[in-house]
Formats: structure tokens, C-alpha cells, sequence
């Protein structure tokens, strides 16, 4: 266990501690046709694999009740560190320790069935929040309300668009009040008036000192909501602090 984010999370007002975090994964060298064609290469030793590092040596501590961004060119690292914070992705090196619970909307229909109802995906994507059928049932009326998706509760997910998917998954992931709140570009979809209703939830969430850490491409909606920013460049922490200090320097870049 890294001593130094064990002393972070020792501070009371310390919600999430990345102390030297690497990732890494291995990339096929050579593109192959078929699995059959995998399988044999396999069997043989004759894969040939590159190490991709997506983290190289992040490091940064964020405090409780703050609204952190994370911005970055494509390809930078800003999802998988998402992940890493949440636990879906193990880092190849370095610690990440989090206090309380975490909600994670990190990528865009996750934890849901398209080919079952919106009601239905309610209470399955509730269950994977770990929530009970009990609380479910107790919720799901204000978490339709929120959402405004009435009129298509008993229709097929996979007939919806994204930012009617992102609707129903933000008003599960938000029907309690976490203590960490993940939110990948799932903001981004939908209309601006669902969006401006998100945004105010996240405001009502901050003044509960719910923490909150979102990657968004939109320069003035992570300057409209952070208070602090990280800048990711190939993997590595080009700038952190302030967020404007942070988005004047990325829009120069």
C-alpha cells in the first residue's frame, strides 16, 4: 500500500488519492483475420504484443466536496483513469485509495440490458449500484420523474438514443446522494435543457460535500462546474490547480 496516499486519505478533507499510478496493456502487433487464426498464433508462441501505456506516473489528490475536471486530447487517458479511480480497471503499478461510496457513470448504457424496458433496467442497474428492490421501488417514481421518460418506460432500450439512455442513468446514478460522483462525457449527450437539469443536481450533490470527478470535451461546462482541473497528456499530468488557470493553458495547446 503506497504510504503516501495513506497519509493523504488520513486528512479528513482527502476524498480520492492517485499516488503514482501506471497502466499498461498489451496490444497486438499484427492484425489478425479470424479467431481461429488468433488460437493458433496462440498456441504456436507467435503472438506478438506492444506495451501501450495509457498512465505514466499520476499522481494527485482530490479533496471532498470538490468538483474536479479532467480534460485532454483523445486518446490521453482521461477514461481509464476514470476507471482505475472506480475500480472497473487494476493499475499496472501505483495505488489509488477512495472514501465512501462511489457512483460511476463512466461509459454510456453500462450496467443496463438494451434489449429489456427502461422499467426493467431501473431495477437491474439499481441492483449493479447495489441497491435493493426494496429501495428501488421506494425511488423508482422520482427516478422516472427526473429522468422524463415516462411515456417510454415499457419500451425497449435499444429503440432509445443516447442522451435518453444518459437520462435514465443519471437519474439512478444521482437518486442518493454519493460520496463520489464519476461522470464521463455522459453530460455531453442529450439536450441542453436535460443537461442544465444534470448540472443543478451536481450543484444540490456539492453543497452535500459530495466530491464529483467528470471528464467533459466542453472547455466552458467543466469551467462552468470545477473548481479544480487536471490536464492528462499521453497518459502523463501535464498541469493540475485551478480551472481556468488549467483550460487557458489546454485552449493554447
Amino acid at each position: 500500500m503506497d504510504k503516501n496516499a495513506l497519509e493523504a486519505l488520513d486528512k479528513e478533507d482527502i476524498a480520492v488519492s492517485v499516488q503514482h499510478v501506471d497502466m499498461h496493456f498489451n496490444m497486438s502487433k499484427e492484425k489478425l483475420e479470424n479467431l481461429k487464426e488468433y488460437f493458433i498464433k496462440l498456441m504456436k508462441h507467435q503472438l506478438m504484443f506492444e506495451d501501450f501505456v495509457a498512465l505514466r506516473d499520476v499522481t494527485f489528490d482530490i479533496k471532498r466536496g470538490d468538483v474536479f475536471g479532467i480534460v485532454g486530447f483523445n486518446g490521453a487517458g482521461k477514461s481509464t483513469l476514470l476507471k482505475v479511480i472506480c475500480g472497473v480497471l487494476k493499475p499496472t503499478k501505483g495505488t489509488v485509495l477512495t472514501r465512501g461510496t462511489i457512483a460511476p457513470m463512466i461509459e454510456l448504457g453500462a450496467g443496463f440490458d438494451m434489449d429489456l424496458t427502461a422499467r426493467e433496467n431501473i431495477y437491474l442497474n439499481g441492483s449493479v449500484l447495489g441497491y435493493s428492490k426494496k429501495f428501488m421501488d421506494e425511488k423508482f417514481n422520482e427516478i422516472v420523474e427526473f429522468s422524463e421518460m415516462q411515456d417510454f418506460l415499457d419500451t425497449p432500450m435499444k429503440n432509445y438514443s443516447s442522451g435518453m439512455v444518459a437520462r435514465i442513468a443519471f437519474a439512478i446514478a444521482t437518486v442518493t446522494t454519493p460520496d463520489i460522483l464519476i461522470v464521463d462525457e455522459i453530460l455531453s449527450v442529450g439536450d441542453f435543457k436535460f443537461q442544465q437539469k444534470c448540472e443543478k443536481r451536481i450543484n444540490e450533490m456539492m453543497e452535500g460535500d459530495t466530491t464529483v470527478i467528470m471528464v467533459s470535451h466542453s472547455m466552458e461546462q467543466i469551467e462552468r462546474l470545477c473548481k479544480h482541473c487536471l490536464w492528462l497528456d499521453h497518459g502523463s499530468v501535464k498541469m493540475i490547480g485551478d480551472t481556468k488557470e488549467v483550460c487557458d493553458a489546454y485552449r493554447r495547446a
